[in-house]
């Protein structure tokens, strides 16, 4: 597995104060999907996916967008999302919040009546993200491989605007979200959602678990991978 170092660094341009259209961010890609995940689940969103990640989860699916991609300014970025018929739009990666321009996209796209939701695996301060997102806070377990990443601090910076989530890669990941919950008043700050890793954890388990236990979680399964598979830009 590579480190995070092997990572070439995302360079952008720096916004200015007030959203310079002709600033850059590093993109992968810009497509349009059903939401498979989050509350959001099944509606039409579009889907921008920023370059770079300092983390390297074990079972993450879109390592592709760790580097490469493609520098586009603001102005290109809203015009390719214009193209598509939807308020909703998700900025991802990646870590989109590696690139510190990604805070005026978002604002920039709330500006124009979007509605928008920030995935984020939660290593990186989400406190300046603009208030009228809703930041989905993946919080790593020990099966990530990368748990000593969490930002604990983020948590205090929720609202029940956003949204908790949990990969879970096995039982003993089960067991170790279940105390986070109950150890940190997790479902009292807003939603949590409790996602099997794909192929690895079978969902009934999970779901059985679940109701066993009387959580207050939801319970996701990535629904794009049930329509088209690991298909990349869907």
């Amino acid at each position: 597995m590579r480190s995070a170092s092997d990572s070439p660094a995302v360079v952008d341009r720096p916004a200015k104060d007030d959203g310079c259209l002709a600033a850059t961010l590093r993109v992968t890609e810009i497509f349009y999907s059903l939401q498979g995940e989050t509350s959001r689940s099944g509606l039409p969103t579009t889907f921008i996916r920023l370059t770079g990640c300092p983390l390297r989860c074990g079972y993450c699916d879109t390592a592709y967008a760790f580097s490469g991609g493609n520098t586009q300014t603001m102005a290109s970025v809203l015009d390719k999302v214009a193209q598509y018929r939807t308020r909703y739009v998700t900025v991802t990666g990646g870590e989109p919040l590696a690139q510190k321009n990604c805070h005026a996209l978002m604002a920039l796209l709330c500006d124009r009546a979007y509605s928008v939701s920030l995935e984020t695996s939660g290593a990186i301060d989400v406190s300046m993200v603009d208030a009228r997102v809703s930041r989905i806070l993946d919080i790593k377990t020990p099966g990530s491989g990368e748990v000593a990443k969490n930002l604990w601090e983020n948590i205090g910076h929720l609202t029940a605007h956003d949204e908790i989530k949990f990969v879970l890669c096995d039982e003993a990941d089960y067991i170790w979200a279940k105390q986070q919950i109950v150890e940190r008043g997790l479902a009292d700050v807003c939603p949590v959602l409790f996602s099997p890793v794909h192929r690895d954890l079978d969902a009934t388990r999970l779901a059985d678990w679940i109701l066993r236990d009387q959580l207050t979680v939801r319970l996701q399964t990535q629904l794009h991978k049930l329509l088209w598979g690991e298909q990349r830009g869907r």
